[in-house]
């Protein structure tokens, strides 16, 4: 089910949805936006489009038969997402906050990727990328300790962020899902980071996050 609160349609080349090109062909991008909690494609439902994000936060996740939800990544800015090998979405797209998204339609990224080298290479590059991320949160999910599972989520989004200050667009329930844990053991071992000089909060919301020693969080995620 594909809702949408805004709908805008232009011509651009595929270098404007986030591939390199040896060609400046034209491609249909549409971009719509999404309000916080929308679902952009479930679950089965077919694989017809492959997304970009351009503003704002989705998280991808599957519903588990006793009622869990596992959210197994999130996306943020001018992320690709939707990819699929067979016909039809493995999991759950949904806007975390206020998004905006631009769409492909597979098959047209399909028909580039044959006939112009650089973007089946890159292609190759996010199929891989996708599978890496997938084996680090399977081996994510089993280490032995909350504390570790935290650090290295917040390492990752250190990394993803660029810059001396992350936002983090999701909630406390939303990292719980991601990493396999409650909602206070998230907030018991982010407190324990704090206290040990980790990191600091700016604002009262606890989304605002420094980090004061990369080190000494990367100490964490190595705990065994």
């Amino acid at each position: 089910m594909l809702v949408r609160t805004s709908d805008r349609r232009q011509p651009n080349t595929i270098d404007d949805f986030g591939f390199g090109s040896a060609s400046k062909r034209a491609v249909s991008l549409n971009e719509f936006t999404y309000r916080k909690g929308t679902e952009i494609y479930g679950e089965k439902e077919p694989a017809e489009h492959v997304y970009q994000v351009k503003r704002g936060a989705v998280r991808t996740y599957k519903l588990l038969n006793d009622g869990r939800r596992q959210i197994g990544a999130f996306h943020l800015m001018d992320d690709i997402f939707g990819l699929e090998n067979g016909v039809q979405h493995r999991f759950t797209a949904e806007a975390v906050v206020e998004t905006t998204v631009r769409l492909i339609k597979r098959e047209s990224l399909q028909a580039l990727a044959e006939a112009d080298a650089v973007v089946a290479r890159n292609l190759l590059r996010m199929t891989t990328s996708n599978l890496e991320h997938a084996e680090n949160h399977m081996l994510l999910l089993g280490r032995k300790t909350a504390v570790e599972r935290v650090a290295a989520f917040l390492a990752e989004m250190d990394r993803r962020a660029g810059a001396n200050t992350m936002s983090l667009p999701m909630s406390r329930r939303d990292i719980a899902d991601y990493l396999g844990l409650t909602i206070e053991t998230v907030s018991r071992a982010v407190s324990r980071l704090h206290c040990e000089g980790v990191l600091c909060f700016l604002g009262n919301t606890q989304r605002e996050i420094v980090i004061l020693d990369r080190q000494k969080l990367q100490s964490f995620d190595a705990q065994n």
